[in-house]
Formats: C-alpha cells, sequence, structure tokens
C-alpha cells in the first residue's frame, strides 16, 4: 500500500519504470528560445546529475527547419562523463545519420506517423516511403554499433484527419521494430488522447507486440497525460518519455503546453513505490536551470509548486 492506495487496486504496475529524458531535443526544439549548445550540454549534465539514465542529446536535422537543433555535435562534445548515461539523438535521414556517427553518436531515434497526413505535413513523405528510409538508417547504424529507437507520432490522434486507427499504429510500430529498433515509443503527438483511449490502443497494439518493446510519450494539452501514463503502467508499459519543466509543445496543435513534465511523472511514480533511480530535489535544480534557458516559467504542476515555495 502507498499513501494509503492499495496497490492491487490499479492493477500489476511495473516495480521500476526507465524514464527518457526528451526536454532537450523535443522540449527545446519547440520553444521560441534558441539555448546554446553549452547551455543545452549543461542542462543535460543536470539531468544526468539527478538520476535520469537517457536524456535525448539533440537532432541532427536542418538548421534551416530546425535552428533550435544546431550545434548537437557541439552538445554531445561538451556534456560530461556520467557512467551509463544513453543520450540518443534524432535522425531523419541517411545525411542526419552521418552526422550523428562522425559525432560520436551510440544511440539514434527515427520518427514516423500513424497518419499519412501528418508524415507527409512533417517528414515529407508517405508513411511506408518514410519506413523505406528508416531501413537505409536503421541497417547502417546497426552495422556501426549504434542503438536504434523508433518513435511512432499521432498515436491518439492526428491534428489533421482526426482519430487515428490503433492497427495503423501497431503495423507502423511492428515495422519500425523489423528494422531493428530496440524499442518503439508511442507518441500522443497533441496531447489530446485519454486514458480510455490509451488503454484500447494497448490492447490493439500489445496483440502482437510485446510489451517489452514499448514506450510512451504522452503530450498534455488536455491535461490527460499522468492518466494515460498510468493507465500504460497498469499494462504493463515501463518505459516512459518525459520532458524537464514540460518543455516543448507541438507545432501543429494550437495550444498544445508540451511534454508531460519529469517532475510530475516522478512524483507520481514515488507515491506509486516504483523506482526510477530519480532524485526529486536533485530534478528541482535541473527545472531550475531549464526555465532560466527557455525564459518562462514551468508547465508542469510540482516544479511550478516547488519552485514557487523555494524562491518565492
Amino acid at each position: 500500500m502507498t499513501d494509503g492506495v492499495p496497490i492491487a487496486a490499479l492493477g500489476d504496475l511495473p516495480a521500476r519504470v526507465t524514464l527518457v529524458e526528451v526536454g532537450p531535443r523535443d522540449g527545446l526544439q519547440n520553444e521560441t528560445a534558441m539555448v546554446s549548445p553549452a547551455d543545452r550540454a549543461a542542462l543535460i549534465d543536470a539531468l544526468a546529475a539527478a538520476g535520469l539514465p537517457a536524456v535525448e542529446a539533440g537532432a541532427f536535422v536542418s538548421p534551416d527547419r530546425v535552428p533550435q537543433m544546431a550545434g548537437t555535435a557541439e552538445v554531445l562534445s561538451r556534456v560530461g562523463r556520467h557512467a551509463s548515461l544513453r543520450l540518443p539523438v534524432l535522425v531523419p535521414n541517411g545525411r542526419g545519420l552521418d552526422d550523428a556517427l562522425a559525432a560520436g553518436a551510440r544511440e539514434v531515434a527515427v520518427f514516423g506517423a500513424a497518419s499519412e497526413t501528418f508524415s507527409r505535413r512533417n517528414i515529407n513523405c508517405s508513411i511506408a516511403e518514410s519506413l523505406d528510409r528508416f531501413a537505409d538508417v536503421a541497417r547502417r547504424a546497426r552495422a556501426a554499433g549504434v542503438a536504434v529507437r523508433g518513435y511512432v507520432s499521432c498515436v491518439l490522434g492526428c491534428p489533421y484527419e482526426g482519430p487515428v486507427d490503433a492497427k495503423a499504429v501497431r503495423d507502423v510500430a511492428a515495422a519500425l521494430l523489423d528494422l531493428g529498433c530496440f524499442e518503439v515509443s508511442l507518441g500522443d503527438t497533441i496531447g489530446i488522447g485519454s486514458a480510455g483511449g490509451m488503454a484500447g490502443l494497448l490492447d490493439a497494439v500489445t496483440a502482437t507486440i510485446p510489451v517489452n518493446r514499448l514506450a510512451v510519450h504522452c503530450h498534455d494539452t488536455y491535461g490527460q497525460a499522468l492518466a494515460n501514463i498510468l493507465v500504460a503502467l497498469s499494462a504493463g508499459v515501463s518505459v516512459i518519455d518525459c520532458a524537464i519543466a514540460g518543455l516543448g509543445g507541438c507545432p501543429y496543435a494550437p495550444g498544445a503546453s508540451g511534454n508531460v513534465a519529469t517532475e510530475d511523472v516522478v512524483h507520481m511514480l514515488d507515491g506509486l513505490g516504483i523506482a526510477t533511480g530519480v532524485d526529486a530535489d536533485r530534478l528541482l535544480d535541473a527545472s531550475r536551470l531549464a526555465v532560466a534557458l527557455v525564459g518562462h516559467p514551468p508547465l508542469g504542476r510540482v516544479a511550478r509548486a516547488r519552485l514557487a515555495g523555494a524562491d518565492g
């Protein structure tokens, strides 16, 4: 029992959860502030010091399209040495992989979508074309000894097409695993998902895909991210993506408030007695740095409350 609630009433929850911190990439690339490579590296160091085991370090994409991610190679070179810290970087194509390998990246991520329209708007190709592109990226990365993680966007709704068929999500996730991804993160990109929708999605996806190959990536536009994550935990998912201070958003979803905040996820997991290895107090130090870099208050509830109490 934790905080007076029998854990059994919540389902068979995992004893430990791996948090993948996406603030320095998915968070910052959707912020208006231009954060220098040195400051991005300092933020990664602060997150690692708090105990985060995996921190997205950036993206090897065109600086014309995503200027916030310019200098990712410098970020990697500046991050301090942290035992066992994973530093995945996003790569959209072969050119991005070339740059990542030259920078010494040991883990890369590719990103597809379950919506045809979103795929064309976001990466300028169809779903099938994106998978063909990723096949070469994954093959070359694995040949170089580099791990590959996959993302599927719009798993609970698309800003252009509306509801997304769970079977389409399952098919894209399965294709990414077949290409060699060690794990696929299912993204509620515009943050409109509900607990019922997440339950139905995972029922469909885990009918053919082992749950231990899945992660969830929830945005909090409608304030449902923690509920959706709890449903995922109950279904056996034990890898959660989150962003310090709730950084980010989605340029295709008006009013989207960003990723679920790492501080909020850690608070919930601590309350459930689920181990993460993350120190909540040191995480607050990273929160303080993050909000200073982007120039606005944290979007997560825990950091908003605790920073106001500490600094007020």
